[in-house]
């Protein structure tokens, strides 16, 4: 762990070109950028390893100093072709990439889009891409809260695959159909045989409401154990106030109980997000969330009632800088079973308080 922490602080140190719209280029073509995030996370249920749970893949050590994600990005963009590189470290990356090979656990983008219409703003992209499903990113500082929701955290973060995408001349539209290798895989699965596939459906009417539908549909498991899945996010982002913002989502999915089957376990998890900017500096913000997979198809818990789960935040921001912010963040579950461990006995709610400080160039 202590390597992880280290190379944040030297990309801190080292890197001086950002990905925002004042970025320093090398030309008009190449922009580089950096982020990182440094956390602290007390769990009151205090687990002797300082592993959370298995459900959460971010900010997930207890009661130590680490760095969630560290990253460096370079950027390629003109009329014609766009490319993405970008290495990181942290917690988010040992959490996330155990299941890919060791040469691939560190690569966060490396994808490649050439643009094929003269007049229209039509695109193919492939490789390792940010996910096309959910309201939250990896990337802490662009998300309203501290940690991510049950959503974000049990559905794709990364995708690997080829797309087509269409953006409308008013950039009102924004549609593209999806080829993957799987439910957030970099290698497919080995015994997988199966294509994924997925859409995403993005309007805007104005700069205060963002409406967006994602989908996947495949399978993830070996041929043998081929159960088709079917996945749809659907969540809205309104800007109600100069202060005020809020989105509104419900993932919800089926997969088959068998191979072959017409029978399905269904999962879903409806959200609401509230921010309040209350100046320059300061800013508010919440979440109320629900995750119900009583079936277990994405959180075992091997208890009658499965994973039936309420979850609260409240995180209260302060930007330092203006590429500098420092978060704090209390948050709390309450189960329908005793699923979670203090003292080694179960009980039925968790709760922890998070700080981060990210950093940005």
């Amino acid at each position: 762990m202590k390597k992880y922490i280290i190379v944040g602080i030297m990309l801190g140190i080292f890197l001086p070109k950002a990905q925002s719209s004042d970025s320093l280029k090398t030309n008009h073509k190449f922009t580089f950028s950096a982020y990182a995030e440094l956390f602290y996370t007390y769990d009151f249920d205090e687990p002797g390893n300082h592993l959370r749970q298995n459900f959460l893949y971010s900010y997930n050590r207890h009661n130590e100093v680490n760095l969630n994600l560290g990253l460096v990005k370079a950027a390629y963009q003109d009329e014609n072709l766009r490319a993405n590189f970008a290495l990181m470290a942290g917690a988010y990356a040992q959490d996330n990439m155990a299941a890919e090979q060791n040469g691939l656990q560190y690569v966060n983008e490396a994808n490649i889009g050439i643009k094929i219409s003269k007049t229209k703003n039509l695109w193919i992209d492939a490789g390792i891409m940010p996910s096309h499903i959910g309201w939250e990113s990896a990337i802490g500082k662009d998300n309203y809260n501290l940690t991510r929701s049950l959503a974000a955290e049990n559905s794709p973060y990364f995708e690997t695959g080829a797309k087509i995408s269409y953006t409308s001349d008013n950039g009102k539209w924004f549609l593209s159909a999806l080829l993957l290798n799987g439910w957030q895989r970099i290698a497919k699965t080995e015994g997988n045989q199966s294509m994924s596939f997925g859409h995403q459906l993005t309007y805007k009417p104005n700069d205060k409401i963002t409406l967006n539908s994602s989908s996947f549909i495949g399978n993830d498991k070996t041929k043998e154990e081929k159960r088709m899945r079917y996945f749809h996010d659907l969540y809205g982002t309104f800007q109600l106030t100069d202060r005020f913002s809020t989105i509104v989502g419900l993932d919800i999915g089926a997969e088959q109980k068998l191979k072959g089957s017409d029978q399905y376990n269904i999962w879903y998890s409806p959200n609401v997000l509230m921010k309040y900017q209350l100046d320059s500096r300061w800013a508010l913000a919440g979440r109320l969330e629900y995750y119900d997979d009583k079936n277990g198809v994405i959180i075992s818990t091997k208890t009658p009632n499965g994973f039936q789960t309420f979850g609260y935040s409240f995180n209260v921001d302060y930007a330092v800088m203006k590429n500098v912010v420092f978060r704090t963040e209390a948050r709390g579950f309450t189960s329908k079973d005793a699923i979670f461990v203090k003292n080694d006995q179960m009980k039925q709610g968790n709760f922890f308080i998070t700080t981060s400080l990210a950093a940005w160039f």
